[in-house]
């Protein structure tokens, strides 16, 4: 799979105000901005993202994916924070 279509595969399952994925074929780094996120435990986030994608997780389709996951507040506060650094 390419990261074209895991994007699209997740961005059709959950409502993304941004979303980033990078990756070599096999191994996925995703950045996942969503309001669906609110309340939820780093744990249910992944779970989340994960339902998005199905049986591409367990047939080995979507080898590996890792993933940072932010509300939308989250995010404003990730990039003001790093205007700083």
């Amino acid at each position: 799979m390419t990261a074209d279509q895991i994007k699209d595969i997740i961005a059709a399952g959950l409502l993304c105000e941004y979303i980033t994925l990078e990756g070599d074929g096999r191994h996925w780094y995703a950045t996942i901005v969503s309001s669906e996120f609110e309340g939820k435990r780093a744990i249910q986030r992944h779970q989340r993202v994960y339902a998005t994608l199905g049986a591409k997780m367990h047939t080995d389709e979507v080898h590996a994916l890792s993933m940072k996951t932010f509300t939308p507040a989250e995010w404003a506060l990730q990039a003001s924070a790093s205007v700083f650094c």
